[in-house]
């Protein structure tokens, strides 16, 4: 039996920094970033691409879904809306594999602090933060589970997934 993990959240809670944690933590796993399926530049969020990068993480998903290499298969991206998780989800091929869906989340405070460390440190431009509070609200809504990694390190909140996925971690 395989899993995917699908972790979603605003800009800069740590889905990729976490899902780089559970790479540690999970055997015979592989992980993909929903960003790498379209960075560009200059980035342009149109119909167009939209639809692009639904089929570049479908594909990369269905294909390592069909690899018998990969237990654990961790993908994240912003997935802000219950339409996107469930194009994806649709589209997959699930068999003999245990989907587990969870959102990460932190207060707005943190969330603002996080993007700030990341815009001084040149990895974000300064309009993230309103674009990433904006999303912050609407995970509260989506199926799944969440996580509030308020406080805690990506390691931290690796070993809580790990939890909730029965997954016993030293």
């Amino acid at each position: 039996m395989k899993t995917l993990i699908m972790l979603g959240g605003p800009m800069g809670v740590g889905k990729t920094s976490v899902c780089r944690e559970l790479q540690k933590l999970l055997p015979a796993n592989v992980f993909l970033d929903g960003d790498w399926c379209w960075d560009m530049r200059p980035f342009a969020v149109t119909d167009e691409t939209k639809k692009m990068v639904i089929e570049n993480i479908v594909f990369l998903l269905n294909s390592f879904l069909k690899c018998s290499q990969y237990q654990h298969i961790l993908f994240c991206w912003v997935m802000d809306e219950q339409e996107i998780l469930d194009s994806i989800l649709s589209r997959l091929s699930l068999d003999n594999c245990r989907v587990f869906h969870c959102s990460l989340l932190c207060s707005e405070r943190e969330l603002q602090e996080r993007l700030q460390s990341d815009i001084k440190a040149g990895k974000r431009t300064p309009d993230v933060i309103e674009r990433s509070l904006q999303k912050l609200p609407k995970y509260h809504s989506l199926s799944g589970e969440t996580l509030d990694t308020g406080g805690l390190s990506p390691r931290e909140a690796a070993e809580k997934i790990a939890q909730m996925l029965g997954i016993f971690v030293l």
